[in-house]
C-alpha cells in the first residue's frame, strides 16, 4: 500500500468553478503535471464535479490519458457559460422570472456537457472519485464513485452525473437519470448537503484503505465566497419567495464552513497539519458573486481572480506539493 495519498476536493459554486478551474490550470502549467495522474482521488460538488469528471475523463484514442488539459477544462466555462446560463424570452414569461418554474431550461446545460462528455461511463475514468448528488425521492445522499463502478447498479453516465450533481434548486430542474442496470434516481445539487466535499474524500480515503490523517495529503479548493449580510430589520418579515435566496445562500456557504472547521480538526492532531490545505478567498465587490452570472466580463473577471488568489498562495501550494510528494514512490492503493 502506498504510503500517501494526494486528494483534491472542489467545492460547488455555479460559474464561479473557473476560480478554481485556473487554479489548477496554473498548478498543471506552473509545475508540469497532470491533474489526473497527480491526485489519487478526486471529489466533487456541483461545479466541482463537473471539473473532477473533466480532469479524469479518459482520451478516446488513448484511455489511459487524460482527454483534457486542465486549460481546456476551465474553457467549458469560459465558452459555454453564457449558452448554459441562457434564459430564453418566452421560458422567463412562462416561469415568472424563475417563481413559478427553474430559472434556467436544462438544453444549455446538457448540450455543453454532452460535448465534452459524448456517452462516457463513471466507470472509465482514469481515477477514483467522489461525486456528490442529493436523491429526492429516497431523502439520502447519493455518491458516484469510479471505484465502485464496475457493479451496473453503481454506474452511470459521465454527462448524467454532472447534471445531476449541478442540479441547483431553482437553478435547473431536478434531474431524473438511470444507473446501467437501468434503475433510475431523481437528484439535485449536492450542495444541499455537502458544497465542500472535503470530508466526503477523507471519508472515503479512511474506508477504503484504512490509511489515517497522516497518510493524506488534501487540496480543497473553494470557488470564492461572498457573506451576504441578513440583519433583524430585513429579515424578520422575511416570507417564503424572500427566504428562497438567502436560505440556499447560508446552506451551502454554512455546509462548506463546516466541513473546514472540522478537516482542520482532524488534521490538527498530526504532526504535519499542512498536509490539509484550502484555498478560498473572499469574491471582492467588483465581481459578481452569484454563480448564474456568466456574462462575458464577469466570467473574465473570475478567472482573473483565480489567477491572482494562485499566485498569492503559490508558495504555500508549492509547499503542499513538496511535502505530499515526499513519501509518492510507491503505486497508488486500491480503493
Amino acid at each position: 500500500m502506498k504510503e500517501s495519498v494526494k486528494v483534491l476536493s472542489i467545492d460547488g459554486g455555479g460559474i464561479r468553478g473557473i476560480i478554481p478551474g485556473t487554479i489548477m490550470q496554473a498548478i498543471e502549467e506552473d509545475f508540469n503535471i497532470k491533474v489526473a495522474d497527480y491526485f489519487d482521488l478526486i471529489a466533487g460538488t456541483s461545479t466541482g464535479g463537473i471539473l473532477a469528471c473533466a480532469y479524469l475523463c479518459p482520451h478516446p484514442d488513448d484511455p489511459t490519458l487524460p482527454r483534457f488539459s486542465a486549460k481546456e477544462v476551465v474553457n467549458l466555462y469560459l465558452e459555454r457559460g453564457t449558452e448554459i446560463f441562457d434564459i430564453p424570452f418566452f421560458h422567463r414569461i412562462r416561469s415568472v422570472g424563475g417563481l413559478t418554474d427553474e430559472t434556467y431550461p436544462s438544453k444549455g446545460l446538457e448540450k455543453a456537457l454532452n460535448d465534452y462528455f459524448g456517452d462516457g461511463w463513471l466507470k472509465d475514468l482514469l481515477k477514483p472519485t467522489v461525486i456528490t448528488s442529493y436523491d429526492i425521492h429516497n431523502r439520502k445522499g447519493h455518491f458516484f464513485r469510479q471505484h465502485k463502478a464496475n457493479e451496473p447498479q453503481r454506474n452511470f453516465k459521465v454527462k448524467d452525473i454532472c447534471r445531476a450533481t449541478s442540479a441547483a434548486p431553482t437553478y435547473f430542474e431536478c434531474s431524473q437519470i438511470t444507473a446501467e442496470d437501468k434503475t433510475q434516481y431523481c437528484l439535485v445539487d449536492g450542495g444541499v448537503f455537502v458544497n465542500n466535499p472535503a470530508m466526503c474524500a477523507y471519508s472515503e480515503i479512511r474506508e477504503y484503505t484504512k490509511l489515517t490523517a497522516k497518510n493524506m495529503h488534501i487540496l480543497s479548493l473553494g470557488t470564492g465566497h461572498k457573506r451576504d449580510s441578513y440583519p433583524y430589520d430585513k429579515s424578520r418579515n422575511f416570507g417564503k419567495a424572500e427566504w428562497i435566496k438567502p436560505a440556499l445562500d447560508i446552506m451551502m456557504s454554512g455546509a462548506a464552513d463546516v466541513t473546514h472547521f472540522h478537516m482542520s480538526q482532524i488534521f490538527g492532531t498530526i504532526e504535519r497539519p499542512e498536509q490539509y490545505l484550502r484555498v478560498d478567498q473572499e469574491i471582492p465587490p467588483t465581481i459578481n458573486p452569484e454563480m448564474d452570472c456568466a456574462t462575458p466580463e464577469n466570467m473574465e473577471s473570475l478567472r482573473q481572480l483565480g489567477l491572482k488568489i494562485y499566485h498569492e498562495h503559490r508558495e504555500t501550494i508549492s509547499q503542499w506539493m513538496k511535502l505530499a510528494n515526499e513519501k509518492a514512490d510507491t503505486p497508488a492503493p486500491a480503493v
